[in-house]
């Protein structure tokens, strides 16, 4: 029920803040995703696409668990994020 919501305030600063945090989980997501589906197509990569899959799935864990109020933890999340997609991305793996 709506009604037992509890009141949550937040200012666009931190409404930023967190969207943006999920966005960089969400661009880490695509990234495995992709990665996963390159190393689908290559003999003997199973336990890799394996790892690829887990890490992806620890990624979709972290974004259901993040909490907008928790400030502390929504500026790390996206930082650690947004290195972990340029590693992602530049390096290839």
């Amino acid at each position: 029920m709506i009604g037992n919501l509890r009141p949550h305030t937040w200012d666009s600063q931190q409404s930023v803040a967190y969207e943006a945090a999920i966005e960089a989980i969400n661009g880490v997501v695509g990234a495995y995703s992709r990665l996963i589906t390159d190393a689908e197509s290559l003999p003997g990569a199973e336990d890799e696409i394996a790892e690829y899959r887990r890490l992806r799935a620890a990624c979709q864990q972290e974004r259901l668990s993040l909490k907008d109020e928790d400030t502390e933890n929504v500026a790390r999340v996206r930082a650690a994020y947004a290195a972990r997609l340029r590693e992602l991305t530049e390096t290839g793996v």
